[in-house]
């Protein structure tokens, strides 16, 4: 009630009590919500491990990250007179994902997203740990940028060479793979002394620097012999180390080591081009690359004029491979405005789920135009010439080599 008397307003009990009560309702809401950025997400996540028929908790998240110009991290140092570098009035876009901690509340706001992927350690780390997952996606992006400047460079009319390169350990190999599982019952015994992104350095005390030169050192030894090796392992340092050779299970007369090495080669190009990869990690940007190299190399505009977002692994054929978090990637580019993503074709080939992704994650043609609403027009290829045809057909022009005069 109101006392008019002495301008004073006195507030009825009743209206006190619900003062207090929506006081303490926003309080609880705000310790609940405080509480849930708090809480891990693996107290409730769960998702399918990878590696083993398992639902396990699940404390990270694979989500859309971001969609870059190629064409702002190509770098051009002291060019000869006869190679020109063309202005682009539209930009090849590479997209990445990301994974990472999730709590509880942005996994309970995940559960409505369908571009929100729950992952185990194992799916976002596989069977390494994070340094090796690191160092190997970081090597993974160098080979990608490696091979898109030879492919490019051949494809707009110029002379590349491939040299080796390093002999990195991507996989000690599985011997003895696991009845009905994905994982390994035994490995080479190699894996007790090597890890993946080791570097041999020397065999027996003679420095090899390339794969043919490890081979050669090789040669002459028997499967059950042990040989000594320098190795560089990432945060470590050199180590020795003696590892026990094997036969290979496809040419019992061949003796090796028993791992799958990275591709390591180096691409000796005519002139000084890079691209600038920063921090990001893995092959998926090598088409993208690929294609900004052509255009600015080249007569003509690639894209038309706009903006073009492109994924894929390319090897030196020129052919697209598949990658993990496409529906995350497709996303991405939706986010960031772009109207044409050019996608690997070669995804909607396999019956098993692209590299990185889990078997409940993928996410084929129909569900990939759902999570493009419209917006994106995705467009499958299988190698560089489809790329380059399907961007014709969109209003770009077409490629003329160095050299070479216009159609």
């Amino acid at each position: 009630m109101t006392d008019t008397t002495n301008n004073i307003v006195l507030v009825a009990p009743r209206q006190r009590w619900w003062a207090v009560g929506l006081a303490v309702i926003s309080l609880l809401v705000l310790s609940a919500v405080t509480v849930a950025v708090i809480i891990p997400a693996q107290t409730f996540a769960r998702a399918d491990n990878p590696f083993r028929d398992e639902v396990e908790p699940a404390p990270f998240a694979r989500i859309p990250a971001s969609t870059e110009s190629v064409n702002d991290r190509v770098v051009y140092n002291d060019l000869p007179d006869d190679v020109d570098v063309y202005e682009t009035d539209g930009d090849f876009f590479f997209v990445t994902v990301s994974a990472p901690d999730q709590s509880v509340l942005s996994w309970l706001i995940g559960q409505t997203e369908e571009v929100v992927d729950p992952l185990t350690p194992e799916g976002k780390f596989g069977n390494l740990t994070p340094t090796q997952n690191r160092q190997i996606s970081l090597q993974q992006m160098r080979t990608a940028t490696q091979e898109a400047q030879y492919v490019a460079l051949l494809a707009a009319g110029y002379e590349p060479t491939i040299e080796r390169g390093e002999v990195v350990v991507e996989e000690v190999l599985c011997l003895v793979p696991s009845i009905g599982s994905p994982d390994c019952e035994e490995r080479f015994p190699a894996d007790e002394q090597l890890d993946p992104a080791d570097t041999i350095l020397e065999v027996a005390g003679v420095p090899v620097s390339t794969l043919d030169e490890l081979s050669a050192e090789l040669d002459g030894l028997a499967p059950g012999d042990t040989v000594d090796l320098k190795i560089r392992r990432p945060e470590v340092g050199e180590l020795d180390v003696t590892v026990e050779l094997s036969a290979s299970p496809d040419e019992p007369d061949r003796t090796l080591i028993g791992f799958r090495p990275f591709d390591t080669a180096t691409v000796a190009l005519p002139f000084d081009v890079s691209i600038d990869s920063g921090a990001i990690g893995g092959p998926s940007a090598g088409l993208a690359f690929t294609l900004a190299l052509i255009d600015e190399l080249t007569v003509g505009e690639l894209t038309g004029g706009r903006n073009v977002a492109v994924t894929g692994t390319i090897d030196l054929e020129g052919n697209v491979g598949p990658i993990g978090g496409l529906k995350q990637k497709v996303s991405a580019v939706k986010q960031h405005g772009v109207e044409v993503f050019l996608i690997p074709a070669s995804q909607f080939e396999l019956g098993d789920p692209a590299p990185d992704e889990e078997p409940g994650s993928v996410c084929r043609w129909e569900c990939l135009n759902e999570v493009a609403g419209g917006d994106v027009v995705l467009v499958p290829v299988a190698n560089l010439g489809e790329a380059l045809e399907a961007l014709r057909l969109l209003g770009g022009d077409p490629l003329v080599p160095v050299g070479q005069e216009p159609a």
